[in-house]
């Protein structure tokens, strides 16, 4: 029966369930008692609520804590072994599966190199085909079991009707990849384990925010480098964040030819790939045959030699550039969305942040407005190369709390990852 607000007992009950359950994970543990206060729900219904959990075996008790002149009080946590997901990063290098549980502890993990066929789509469904299996058997978890799948990707994603996801992949070739469907077909996982798909920037953000140095701020901007550049604002109250094509913003009228075709982009001077090429034709010799990660180590290590070696002044010159065309895009950035922090992630950014955080900061402060610039902190994320994987599979774990912790079933799986 509905109320006058159109909710249902079962939403409620719904309702309630999610409440604990997201408590007790990002706070917990927790005792009862504690729960009552931060969730605003009242002492019986906490009682019912965690013995429903508990019996469904998505909370468990994890010690006591001492009470105010009354019997220790028993705590609560979210039960690791109570679910477990997939998170797969479609990345430029390689595809990368990580197997969790409702923890989101690592069980177990795989890697495979696009190397040899680039971002043919049908190679990357089979990594991830052969990804999935291997890991769930790694690990002895039964299909059955999985909340669900998700995939960052690079690109647009859109949700089409009785295709699911859809990617747009402008940069990689991939012109409206139905690639839920395509997943679908291969994977042997069962109807009712759902895919979510989703930007690899935004999954990013969302690891980030829930995890990492995002954790506490209300707005914030996830950025990742790589071969290309993605950006994700993350604020409260919008689930997963909001994707950003920053790599693709203007940075120099008439400049260099992106990926994507165009003319000027912060990709075409800032992606790995862009920075080594910029190296090599100024005059820099980055080692031949090498995939870009091993070619931008060599041209940090160039540009700050170990010990008593003099810098290559070519390498510290395109650092330099660099680091004023990235600082320039951040500029644009604050002035948008005046976030709290901006936090850099993503494989080169890893190798990138360490050495030129000091001088993109200098240079987004001289772009910036200076009112909002001064509210922004400029910073490296935490979470290090897995968190495409944790973010993407952090898409099913929130899908499972919004459903108050009920498992995806047949008819339902489809819907609820691309409603």
């Amino acid at each position: 029966m509905a109320g006058r607000n159109g909710r249902t007992v079962r939403d409620l009950r719904r309702g309630n369930r999610t409440a604990v359950l997201q408590r007790l994970y990002f706070d917990g543990p927790m005792s009862r008692y504690a729960l009552a206060p931060a969730t605003g729900l009242s002492g019986g219904s906490i009682s019912n609520v965690v013995a429903e959990l508990v019996a469904d075996g998505l909370v468990e008790e994890a010690g006591t804590v001492e009470s105010d002149g009354g019997r220790p009080r028993t705590l609560l946590r979210v039960a690791p072994a109570g679910g477990h997901m997939i998170g797969v990063d479609v990345g430029e290098t390689r595809v990368r599966v990580e197997l969790f549980d409702l923890a989101l502890t690592e069980l177990a993990r795989t890697e495979r190199p696009l190397e040899h066929h680039g971002y043919d789509v049908e190679a990357v469904v089979g990594h991830i085909r052969d990804g999935i299996a291997e890991v769930l058997a790694d690990a002895g978890i039964a299909p059955g079991q999985l909340l669900g799948v998700g995939i960052g990707v690079p690109g647009i994603v859109a949700r089409t009707p009785g295709q699911g996801a859809v990617v747009h992949g402008q940069t990689i070739g991939w012109d409206a990849v139905p690639l839920e469907s395509l997943l679908r077909s291969t994977c042997e996982l069962p109807d009712s384990v759902p895919y979510f798909i989703d930007n690899g920037a935004r999954t990013l953000g969302q690891a980030e925010l829930w995890f990492g140095a995002g954790r506490g701020s209300r707005n914030a901007v996830v950025v990742l480098f790589g071969s290309g550049i993605g950006a994700c604002l993350v604020t409260e109250g919008v689930e997963y964040g909001r994707a950003l094509e920053w790599g693709h913003m203007t940075v120099r009228v008439r400049g260099r030819r992106c990926r994507c075709g165009a003319l000027g982009c912060l990709e075409a001077y800032a992606g790995a790939g862009a920075l080594v090429d910029r190296w090599r034709e100024a005059g820099g010799h980055p080692p031949k045959g090498a995939d870009e990660e091993t070619a931008l180590a060599a041209l940090l290590a160039a540009a700050h030699p170990e010990g008593d070696a003099e810098a290559d002044p070519t390498a510290v010159a395109v650092l330099e550039e660099t680091a004023e065309y990235v600082g320039a895009g951040l500029s644009d950035l604050v002035n948008l969305f005046q976030p709290e922090r901006i936090l850099i992630g993503g494989w080169a950014g890893l190798q990138l942040g360490p050495r030129l955080l000091p001088a993109l900061r200098h240079h987004a402060d001289a772009y910036a407005l200076r009112h909002p610039a001064g509210h922004v902190s400029v910073g490296l994320g935490r979470l290090g190369p897995d968190a495409v994987t944790v973010g993407a599979a952090s898409l099913p774990l929130t899908d499972f709390f919004a459903q108050g912790g009920r498992r995806p079933t047949p008819g339902r799986a489809h819907e609820r990852a691309n409603g």
